[in-house]
């Protein structure tokens, strides 16, 4: 983690990548020695720009290029998660305390079989299936499920230009309510920066 850039508040910058495919249906990955699954992401190194991390875990991760993906969009600033208490490294420094991802929604432009987990020396991941759009909330471990709801909402009309699929059955009443927050928190930080540019603009 040497090279990661951790800010102030103690949050590792970070993408996250949202790959889709002509369905509509996205791509989720199974880690290595373990259940979970989860889209593919990574830390950003100092005085990296976000789409050039994107694009070097990409490949790192799944063994893709630019030329195998297009851009459909980029969330408009960072989304945060908080790490569990006991998965915070408190004999690091500077402190990680949870991440802060720019997040990107791409769509394949190539055959799935480009698809490669072990381009890295380091694979993190084993296995990869194509599921549908909001099932990654439920697969993902708990602590990331607000941001990946967040991330999907935001860059989702990409793909459905006409509306975002219903939540599935298995969404419970829980989850309506803190995503919903999120939702109107988020419009409102949305509305703040574009009074704030017209204002500039004014000035």
């Amino acid at each position: 983690m040497a090279n990661d850039h951790i800010d102030t508040d103690g949050f590792r910058a970070n993408v996250g990548i949202i790959l889709s495919n002509d369905d509509g249906k996205l791509l989720l990955a199974g880690r290595i020695g373990n259940k979970g699954w989860q889209f593919p992401q990574g830390g950003m190194l100092a005085g990296e720009l976000p789409e050039e991390a994107m694009y070097r875990e990409l490949y790192e991760e799944v063994g893709l290029t630019a030329a195998d993906v297009d851009i459909l969009g980029e969330t408009d600033d960072w989304l945060r998660y908080r790490l569990p208490n006991r998965l915070i490294r408190r004999d690091r420094i500077p402190l990680c305390v949870g991440q802060k991802q720019r997040w990107f929604l791409l769509r394949l432009t190539c055959a799935d079989e480009r698809v490669n987990l072990e381009q890295s020396a380091t694979p993190e991941f084993d296995r990869w299936r194509w599921v549908e759009f909001w099932r990654p909330v439920k697969e993902v471990i708990y602590f990331k499920r607000r941001v990946y709801a967040q991330a999907l909402h935001e860059l989702g009309s990409h793909i459905y230009p006409d509306g975002l699929p219903p939540q599935p059955h298995w969404w419970p009443k829980r989850w309506r309510a803190l995503f919903e927050k999120d939702l109107r928190q988020a419009a409102k930080l949305r509305l703040e920066r574009l009074d704030d540019g017209e204002c500039d603009n004014r000035e």
